[in-house]
């Protein structure tokens, strides 16, 4: 079990032990009323500060279809049998993959866009890239960026 849900289940807890002192004559009932509720409100926040990162989508651009040449002007002369139909065929759009950058282990969103910055812009793109290069331009060791374009190469490798 996720450990959110289990600070979460303990939260509950903490306010059903809230309503219970309310309903009945306890001792002290107003520091059994603030106690719970302060450690029902905090457990509530550590559940939710141990829930899961959000799963980073691979973004797809779709190349918009090429324009349709216009057709020429049919003469009214022109008989039914004459007229000839132009079919122009237009290859189906391609659909390209953009992988982001924070897909890359290593990578967050401020680091993903220093790189676009300096012209890094995809996965592929730090796959080929000097790990010097990146490491001057971005002031960081080159080991770092070594790691980074190994792990680029791995994500560009599987797909």
């Amino acid at each position: 079990m996720r450990s959110d849900y289990a600070l979460y289940m303990v939260a509950v807890i903490f306010f059903i032990l809230t309503g219970i002192t309310l309903v009945y004559q306890v001792e002290l009932k107003e520091l059994w009323i603030i106690s719970t509720v302060v450690l029902g409100l905090f457990f509530d926040g550590l559940g939710y500060s141990q829930r899961p990162k959000a799963q980073v989508e691979t973004v797809t651009t779709e190349a918009p279809p090429p324009s349709a040449p216009s057709m020429p002007a049919v003469q009214e002369s022109v008989t039914a049998e004459a007229q000839a139909v132009q079919v122009v065929e237009q290859p189906a759009p391609t659909v390209t993959t953009v992988r982001a950058l924070t897909e890359v282990k290593g990578i967050g969103e401020k680091r993903a866009e220093q790189l676009k910055a300096i012209g890094v812009n995809s996965v592929e793109q730090l796959a080929e890239a000097s790990a010097d290069d990146l490491a001057a331009k971005l002031k960081v060791s080159p080991k770092i960026t070594k790691v980074w374009i190994e792990n680029a190469k791995k994500l560009t490798e599987k797909s």
